[in-house]
């Protein structure tokens, strides 16, 4: 792949990536959507899109597909991480979302590696404690803390979307897994919907955004890394997701009007520092 289109693409699944919480939040915010609507409509329209890019790209009838890929563990995740972002999502800002995010799918991943037996230099384990102490300065209590909850409801979906990445690491097929686990979140979606049924509101612009959130922002997005993942070493592939916080930050300023406290931008200063100390000092 030559650097220009490798540039473009990754950069617009960047953009890709941070547009699923600028829309969660502008759907949660600005419509009467419900959450778990919000959730369902994502995961089925991600799913309902990867299911059709399957089928165009590898020339798969779509029957082909009634008994999916993937595994009901690994789906399991998808859906918590999914549904625990959409709650999140109900009081956190944009950025400060973003950043609870993708910090903890970077720790996540990071505290599995250490499990499985990696070891960590000494640089590593500064950056290490740096990002640790960074989301404890950003949930510490004060007047600019977010809401505890919504952010541990945060916390818990970047930990399990990295579960299902430490999951997915070993596929051969990692679209066809990708779109048989959102298949498979199906049915968890549906619960979800009954459980939250007194809460059901409806909003079509609100579906809307939902709508692209699942159909462009997850399925695009996801078959968009997938096609330059083979084009990056590991280590610039875990950097570059961390420009997805930056770009949710900036979105939810300029689009949603949201503030940027001193403590936001200690806490994304020490974090993303500290994981790049982790990722960068790897060799």
């Amino acid at each position: 792949m030559g650097l220009t289109r490798l540039v473009f693409l990754t950069t617009l699944t960047m953009v890709a990536f941070a547009a699923n919480s600028l829309l969660c939040r502008f759907a949660l915010r600005e419509t009467h959507l419900d959450a778990a609507s919000f959730t369902s409509i994502r995961l089925m329209s991600g799913a309902v899109t990867l299911v059709l890019l399957i089928s165009v790209r590898q020339r798969e009838r779509i029957s082909g597909l009634i008994r999916p890929a993937g595994n009901t563990l690994s789906a399991l995740a998808l859906f918590t991480y999914a549904a625990t972002f959409s709650f999140g999502y109900i009081e956190l800002s944009a950025s400060t979302g973003a950043l609870l995010l993708f910090a903890t799918v970077q720790t996540t991943m990071i505290g599995y590696g250490l499990w499985a037996g990696e070891r960590l230099r000494l640089w590593q384990w500064v950056g290490f404690v740096l990002a640790i102490s960074g989301l404890v300065l950003l949930l510490f209590p004060g007047l600019s803390a977010p809401p505890w909850f919504e952010a541990l409801l945060m916390i818990f979906a970047g930990v399990s979307w990295g579960i299902y990445s430490v999951r997915g690491k070993g596929s051969r097929e990692p679209l066809k897994d990708t779109a048989g686990n959102f298949i498979r979140t199906v049915p968890f979606t549906l619960l979800l919907s009954l459980v939250m049924l007194s809460q059901y509101q409806w909003d079509n612009s609100g579906f809307l955004y939902a709508l692209a959130s699942g159909a462009l922002a997850s399925g695009l997005g996801y078959a968009l890394w997938y096609s330059v993942l083979p084009s990056l070493t590991a280590t610039v592939a875990s950097t570059i997701q961390l420009s997805a916080i930056v770009i949710a930050a900036i979105g939810g300023v300029v689009l949603l009007g949201e503030p940027v406290t001193l403590r936001l931008l200690l806490a994304s200063s020490t974090i993303l520092g500290g994981i790049g100390l982790v990722i960068w000092c790897r060799n």
